[in-house]
């Protein structure tokens, strides 16, 4: 039974710290008035792992941890489950503190709340496939027959049906991994801990990895927290992104955030070589629909139009958008028939753009546009716009300021190379 409020996040870090030595305690004095990792290390021969970690973490969510080798990333993840004991600082899961669980408590609550997925797979060798999967369920005490079914069910999932009595040297590292996957997923524990999970595949299986996890997670929910060094990975996979370094806590935000609003220097050099047309979506970037005809007669439409700052607007019915219209065209129109329809005026047709598509799969579209493209949903209702000026200003910083050439410029230079 959960005893946090819907309202509550799943899991809350509060004031985390992790000093790694004999004795931590006596050097938080130290760590708490400032002093540096080096310093400590210096004086008393104690390793800070973590420092004032606060974090919120909400269900359904996939929360990446990312940095660079030495940050606390992986030190961090271990806490979630009570590897690792901070020196201080609470762990709440659905409101309960689970430094205050005792051996027995603990034993279940890591065998039914959390899964661990991990870098190197953790597969048994002596046990077959189906075994591995099904591992986690005998240890909660299933009963052979059910504890197969479900586990040839999560083969079947990750697109393992048919391997289930082969081995785990008998497959691939990208096999393997979705071994892993699947044990984990078998317990249905509702948190899953994915430690580089996929750090150790080729660049390719990677890549499918992450697509299987994307895809998976949009009908489990489940909530997810992936340790990553990789910010591409980070960004493709992640629904918020917290960065670390050196124990610190330097950023948490949706990939947007970090991309456009890096926190400090650290996090700029971070994101800095990163393919913002390839990284980014339509929706992170566009602006809100500021103009729309919504009018049955032209009469009323040219009224509309008048009232708003720019010469053109963007023509609305039940149906979703329509078209774009011309302040110009509705003055004319009027002065033949101010009653006649606005269904049977010519809009000027302009393509929609897919608030899901890449700003890579646009750039021509949106430079080859008079007006600012018209974004919308999966149901074709309006939902923002997005203009070549607003595109090249989100991508300036991706592009080299070697030369004097202005954004536009650089942008239809690359319109020109596709």
């Amino acid at each position: 039974m959960s005893n946090a409020s819907p309202t509550e996040p799943l899991i809350q870090i509060k004031d985390l710290f992790k000093v790694f030595g004999k004795k931590p305690t006596s050097v938080m004095p130290m760590v708490r008035d400032g002093l540096s990792k080096d310093d400590i290390l210096a004086k008393t021969g104690h390793t800070v792992g973590l420092k004032a970690i606060n974090l919120d973490i909400h269900q359904g969510e996939i929360f990446v941890i990312m940095g660079l080798s030495g940050s606390g990333k992986s030190t961090l993840i271990r806490h979630f489950n009570r590897l690792i004991d901070p020196t201080e600082g609470q762990i709440l899961v659905e409101g309960i503190d689970v430094m205050r669980l005792n051996t027995k408590e603990l034993e279940q609550f890591r065998r039914n709340k959390m899964a661990m997925v991990f870098q190197r797979f953790g597969l048994m060798p002596h046990r077959s496939v189906l075994e591995n999967v099904a591992y986690g369920l005998s240890v909660q005490g299933v009963d052979k027959a059910s504890r197969n079914a479900k586990a040839a069910q999560w083969l079947e999932t990750v697109g393992l049906a048919g391997y289930e009595e082969q081995y785990p040297s008998q497959l691939s590292g990208g096999q393997q991994q979705r071994v892993g996957l699947a044990r984990a997923l078998c317990t249905d524990a509702e948190i899953l801990l994915m430690d580089e999970a996929f750090s150790a595949l080729d660049p390719l299986i990677r890549s499918e990895m992450q697509d299987q996890l994307i895809e998976l997670q949009k009908e489990l929910h489940k909530t997810i927290i992936f340790i990553t060094h990789d910010l591409d990975e980070a960004l493709r996979i992640g629904d918020r992104i917290a960065i670390l370094k050196d124990g610190n806590l330097v950023q948490v935000g949706e990939p947007v955030d970090i991309l456009l609003n890096p926190a400090d220097d650290y996090v700029e050099a971070f994101v800095k070589d990163v393919n913002r047309p390839r990284a980014l979506t339509v929706e992170t970037v566009m602006k809100p629909p500021a103009y729309r005809l919504t009018a049955d007669t032209i009469g009323e439409a040219l009224k509309q139009m008048k009232r708003i700052p720019a010469n053109y607007a963007y023509y609305v019915t039940d149906e979703g958008f329509q078209g774009v219209v011309c302040q110009e065209a509705l003055e004319d129109a009027v002065k033949t028939d101010k009653e006649a329809l606005m269904e049977d005026f010519k809009v000027e047709e302009l393509t929609p753009i897919s608030q899901d598509a890449l700003l890579e799969s646009i750039i021509p579209a949106t430079m080859e546009s008079d007006f600012p493209l018209p974004v919308v949903d999966s149901d074709g209702d309006l939902q923002g716009e997005l203009s070549r000026a607003h595109l090249a200003d989100v991508l300036s910083d991706f592009y080299t300021d070697d030369d004097d050439s202005t954004d536009e410029e650089k942008l239809n230079s690359t319109k020109e190379d596709k």
